[in-house]
């Protein structure tokens, strides 16, 4: 996870993978694990330009609460979305 942090584009890139999986296959979940990776690419975004940091940033303990919640959300939304729909 620090290459997210080096490059905070990518966390954008999984919420595009996510929103296009979500226009696919309809669940929430994907959409909300979609929004939420978007949100953490702007966090870090601005933690990297020094907008939320001022530069003594070196020991990021908000990164041990976000990583988990991450993984968390975005397994549940992958595992959710590969079920079938059950049937009406």
């Amino acid at each position: 996870m620090g290459a997210l942090i080096a490059y905070p584009w990518a966390a954008w890139a999984i919420a595009l993978v996510f929103v296009y999986l979500w226009t696919q296959r309809r669940r929430r979940l994907l959409l909300v694990a979609g929004v939420a990776w978007a949100a953490y690419g702007g966090y870090e975004s601005l933690m990297r330009a020094r907008v939320l940091c001022s530069g003594e940033c070196n020991i990021r303990v908000d990164l041990f609460a976000l990583y988990p919640v991450l993984a968390v959300l975005s397994i549940a939304a992958i595992v959710q979305s590969r079920r079938r729909a059950a049937p009406p």
